[in-house]
């Protein structure tokens, strides 16, 4: 069987973090900055002069720092968690891990120089720690557009991060060569809506532009109404010529449901409708062997199990519908569907990564 048969039998083609700014972080930023005389001493002369494998005393290493600096840094250093340190690049990894281990082991730091108590740190190091602790901002610009690279690779077009964050649900649409599904999710992680619309007629005969209109403003019309439609981006190769004709199906419904679905944008000019890097939601749920996907019904399962044994679940399934969905899963088990469990997982990292910054 060809690789053109296979995606015919099947109906589909199978072939970070960023730390959010902390309240630790923020308050810190907040009392630390204010004011010029709060600033840190410019060391970089003196740093260049010293072996970062030498440990210099905790005297020298004080009068780098007035007493407020220092009391800023130790509050961090004593009261964050190994999470919140590596809000600050310098402690990312284990760093921040050993200085929480070191705080358990021997009690709060006392001062600067205890810090060179802790594996990995050295005279040099300790001294660009406490100026990234003191004043992050150059550190917060960089996580912000390293943030806003992730996004313009996870989704397009390119959304202001305030648009993001005040979501308050989201369609989540994934379309194969036969079907089309959704999935309705609010910002709680909440199902509103699960369902899927058969669509054969679409790729036969000579792709009728009429056919496409009525099929898909059929679909239109049972799809609920959302803050933003999030389209699977297919990974489909275009150097294929075999796979042609499906990425001119593709294609075709992607482009009908941002023009049906974007419904202001003529008017306000504020996109809508999305596109989702499908492998990037795969590797958000560890879902890709080398480069290719492989199936997220066993996921789906799990999440529909959690909804009924745990008392917080990663996915709530509304206790009115659970039973529904179950059945419409039992039902669909037996052939692969993955349209319908992707559109679900697709909604998932859509908040988990773009809205909530957060890794499960």
């Amino acid at each position: 069987m060809n690789v053109l048969s296979v995606l015919m039998a099947g109906g589909r083609w199978r072939c970070f973090l960023i730390p959010s700014r902390s309240s630790v972080f923020q308050a810190l930023h907040n009392s630390c900055c204010q004011k010029k005389s709060t600033a840190p001493k410019k060391i970089i002369s003196n740093v260049a002069f010293c072996n970062e494998n030498t440990k210099k005393s905790g005297n020298e290493l004080d009068k780098l720092f007035s007493s407020e600096q220092q009391a800023s840094i130790l509050h961090v250093l004593n009261t964050a968690s190994d999470k919140e340190l590596e809000a600050f690049k310098l402690l990312r990894g284990r760093k921040s891990v050993n200085i929480v281990e070191h705080r358990e082991k021997f009690g709060p730091f006392q001062n600067l120089e205890s810090l060179m108590n802790v594996p990995l740190f050295q005279y040099k190091t300790t001294i660009q720690v406490c100026n990234s602790i003191l004043c992050p901002e150059t550190g917060g610009k960089k996580r912000k557009s390293q943030e806003n690279r992730l996004l313009r690779k996870l989704i397009k077009p390119e959304i202001g991060r305030e648009r993001l964050k005040a979501v308050n649900s989201i369609v989540s649409i994934v379309f194969g060569t036969r079907r089309i599904a959704w999935a309705h999710l609010d910002r709680k992680l909440v199902v509103l809506d699960w369902k899927q619309n058969e669509c054969c007629p679409l790729m036969k005969g000579t792709y009728l532009s009429s056919v496409y209109l009525e099929e898909i403003s059929s679909v239109i019309s049972k799809i609920p109404k959302a803050d933003f439609y999030v389209l699977e981006k297919t990974g489909l190769s275009i150097q294929n010529s075999s796979l042609f004709p499906i990425l001119l199906h593709l294609h075709t419904i992607e482009a009908m449901l941002y023009a049906l679905l974007n419904k202001t944008f003529a008017q306000d000019g504020q996109h809508q409708v999305l596109s989702m890097n499908r492998n990037a939601v795969g590797k958000h749920f560890e879902l890709m062997v080398g480069d290719t996907r492989t199936s997220g019904k066993e996921l789906v399962k799990q999440f529909l199990s959690e909804s009924v044994l745990k008392e917080e679940p990663r996915v709530f399934f509304p206790t009115d519908k659970i039973v529904h969905y179950r059945q419409m899963f039992s039902s669909t088990e037996q052939y692969r569907i993955e349209e319908l469990y992707d559109s679900l997982l697709q909604a998932v990292a859509f908040y988990e990564l773009a809205v909530f910054d957060t890794q499960p």
